[in-house]
């Protein structure tokens, strides 16, 4: 891939600055707490590369708030082998699907989006929409700080790089919003682009990557997302019955 420009390791050494996201988003929460609610349906969200429930925390609550049976992945620590967590996901998806009788949402931070993505491209009857945080659509770990670390752990990156191209020539079915920041600092932000999709819809922010977890401006767009998509399967309802 040409033109882009991998983050350096000393983005990593920046990142905790993100956490000063939470500042602005308890100042706008109770303006955050005010958009529309759902109607308790089943929203799965998932961490990125080296995080694990505890980094969504504050959004699994906030989405409770709006009304939304919210749950986390509840397999601790995500350390980015995906061929021992893909199974796992896809367990978590049927039986929420089963569960709830119908389509759920995946919201995914990072490594969890593209994994979100993956599912999704699989199994388009089960998953409703797919929110992602700062996820590589093409390339994965090969453009990103932590390069270095997955080839420690032993993984080809250009192997990675050639199973992703291979997967995308399947095309994602269901609705997708990528949420992306050009100051991400971990991933270079043009992999979290998707130019194979066209019903993607991206939103860009202004923030770290660790920083997409807290910004009030990523919370506003998820809530007006899962809300949006609601009201059209309403509409979609309403027109069959007449």
């Amino acid at each position: 891939m040409q033109d882009i420009s991998i983050p350096s390791m000393f983005n990593l050494l920046r990142q905790p600055l993100g956490f000063l996201e939470l500042t602005r988003l308890i100042k706008n929460y109770s303006e955050l707490i005010k958009l529309p609610k759902g109607n308790k349906e089943v929203v799965l969200v998932w961490p990125g590369f080296g995080t694990g429930d505890q980094f969504t925390s504050l959004l699994r609550l906030y989405l409770k708030k709006l009304n939304y049976q919210v749950h986390g992945w509840g397999l601790g620590f995500n350390h980015g082998n995906a061929h021992t967590l893909f199974p796992k996901v896809q367990k978590q998806v049927e039986h929420w699907a089963h569960k709830s009788g119908q389509a759920i949402s995946i919201i995914g931070w990072s490594l969890g989006g593209f994994m979100a993505r993956e599912i999704a491209r699989d199994n388009p009857d089960k998953v409703k929409q797919v929110i992602t945080l700062g996820s590589p659509v093409v390339g994965g770990p090969k453009y990103s700080a932590l390069s270095h670390i997955y080839r420690w752990m032993g993984h080809d990156l250009d192997d990675i790089e050639k199973n992703i191209d291979k997967r995308n020539e399947k095309l994602i079915q269901v609705p997708v919003t990528a949420i992306y920041s050009k100051s991400d600092g971990v991933l270079a932000w043009q992999i979290c682009v998707d130019t194979l999709h066209k019903h993607v819809i991206h939103h860009e922010v202004k923030t770290s990557h660790l920083g997409l977890g807290f910004a009030p401006e990523v919370y506003q767009i998820i809530a007006e997302t899962l809300a949006k998509k609601r009201q059209s399967q309403k509409k979609k309802k309403s027109s069959n019955k007449n």
